[in-house]
């Protein structure tokens, strides 16, 4: 049986190091559905029902907003996950996000 789209965009999230993040739309480029980064967040949404820890704290916009921390119960929430990895963000921006982007085409080579 062929794994579903959102295992696809799980099993890549589960990859990404601690202390660095990645995009939607790096995920989607890489799973070869360069048009469907709103999918992979709709993935990051839904994982919040995993039995599996899924980081969807280290998924953030192209830019390095945190777009989508009201799904983490607490408007705040993503952010303390991020900083308790040494990961800095001011006014719902990662700092220095060009140094800590985890982009998994290069990363894990496609």
């Amino acid at each position: 049986m062929e794994d579903s789209f959102f295992d696809k965009v799980y099993a890549v999230v589960k990859l990404i190091p601690f202390g660095r993040v990645t995009s939607y739309g790096a995920i989607a480029r890489f799973l070869g559905s360069g048009g469907s980064s709103r999918m992979v967040g709709w993935a990051m949404n839904a994982s919040h029902n995993q039995l599996q820890g899924i980081p969807a704290h280290r998924v953030v916009n192209r830019n390095g907003l945190l777009t989508g921390k009201h799904h983490f119960g607490g408007p705040d929430m993503m952010k303390q996950l991020l900083e308790s990895e040494g990961i800095i963000i001011e006014e719902d921006k990662i700092l220095d996000f060009d140094k800590i982007f985890w982009d998994p085409a290069k990363e894990l080579g496609l």
